[in-house]
């Protein structure tokens, strides 16, 4: 039966500020191109392909055969994921939080960029987004009615925020201020200088500054934490996310960490919206967070580190500048000056070398003129990668 359209009923207005998510589009161009025969490799979205550890699955497996484990879960999260999170901050960043009152875990950033912003943020205000950045800081804060108000990160900068030009600015409506360190999509490491003046800021000008930090152990020898500078617990909220550095995209298992009064307010949010996560989810989580300081240096420093070199390779047969101390599962650079953008040089790769790379306009107009390589696929896939473009005309 044909369906016809009642031209009555139209969508909400917030449709019209944002579009369709990049990957969710462009992944049903390549799933079509597949259809073909095309048999593209995909180096475009950071989506570990390793398993978790051993004992996480192991843990799962065995919760999963529970009677009682299929009920429904506290939204705070259970005490043994919330006590494993805290021992977690304390092991690699030495960190102390409360387990009962500073630690919110998340079904994943993305819920808690909604959670927080809902929390925080009236319809009207503002919040600061850094411009290159993660799409869903921008996209979500206008779904929620929230005005974006970019701030630039540059490649001369090492990717860090400028503070004199913020000081420059107008900061009476701003509420939140987004921050990524390490990089996404630069690579650009955090800097313990720029987590000072960042505290800083948000207690002089009454912005809580929101760290989104999961990409911290790729290929980084010395992870840090913004709540390491004194204070920043009373002003700031730090998210992390097992995703990359456990492996465990799909599980969808995050937190947040603040002072307790604003996990209040995130908790308030969050129990009208969820009802918590899978019980053998969050213990076999909780297993995972005990992963051994040597899982950590094979997954995440020495599989990379090879990806990497050929990540390295494709950037050069690309003739793309790169910064090589850059940290995380992607490769960042800038493309040659011939190309209009970035688009054209991914396009180009797409259809004649059969390769899927990210242009970097998807994060902001400083962008514009890079691109992305992930090292989410398995070093025979960027080897055979790096051979096809070799061959591109």
């Amino acid at each position: 039966m044909e369906h016809t359209q009642n031209n009555r009923i139209q969508p909400a207005n917030r449709l019209a500020t944002v579009q369709e998510y990049y990957f969710s589009r462009k992944l049903k161009e390549v799933a079509q191109l597949n259809a073909e025969g095309k048999d593209i490799i995909s180096l475009a979205i950071g989506s570990p392909d390793m398993p978790p550890s051993k004992a996480t699955i192991d843990k799962l497996c065995e919760v999963v055969r529970q009677d009682n484990a299929h009920g429904y879960q506290p939204t705070m999260g259970t005490p043994e994921l919330r006590q494993a999170m805290a021992h977690f901050y304390k092991k690699w960043f030495h960190v102390d939080l409360d387990p009962n009152t500073e630690i919110q875990p998340l079904i994943g950033s993305k819920e808690g960029i909604l959670h927080v912003t809902l929390a925080f943020v009236n319809p009207g205000e503002e919040v600061l987004v850094p411009n290159p950045g993660y799409p869903t800081y921008t996209s979500l804060s206008k779904i929620l009615g929230a005005k974006v108000v970019n701030y630039n990160l540059k490649e001369d900068n090492n990717w860090q925020p400028d503070f004199d030009t913020l000081e420059q600015m107008d900061l009476s409506h701003v509420k939140l201020m987004w921050t990524n360190y390490p990089n996404m999509p630069t690579g650009a490491n955090a800097q313990i200088e720029t987590y000072q003046k960042l505290v800083d800021f948000a207690k002089r000008h009454n912005i809580v500054v929101v760290n989104d930090n999961p990409y911290s152990f790729i290929l980084n020898e010395h992870p840090i934490s913004l709540l390491q500078v004194p204070g920043a617990k009373d002003c700031c909220i730090e998210f992390n996310s097992m995703s990359k550095s456990h492996n465990m995209p799909g599980w969808r298992v995050g937190m947040c960490a603040s002072n307790s009064t604003f996990i209040q307010w995130i908790l308030k949010i969050k129990s009208n919206i969820d009802s918590g996560t899978f019980r053998g989810i969050q213990l076999a989580a909780a297993e995972a967070y005990n992963n051994t300081e040597e899982w950590h240096h094979q997954a995440n420093i020495v599989t990379y580190k090879e990806r990497r070199e050929i990540a390295e390779e494709i950037m050069k047969a690309l003739h793309c500048s790169y910064d090589p101390k850059q940290v995380g599962m992607f490769l960042w650079g800038k493309i040659p000056n011939h190309y209009s953008n970035a688009e054209e040089l991914t396009e180009k790769v797409l259809h004649q070398a059969r390769v899927f790379i990210t242009p970097g306009f998807i994060f902001g107009s400083n962008g514009e003129r890079y691109i992305r390589i992930s090292l989410c696929a398995k070093k025979e896939k960027m080897t055979e990668a790096l051979n096809r473009i070799k061959e591109m005309k």
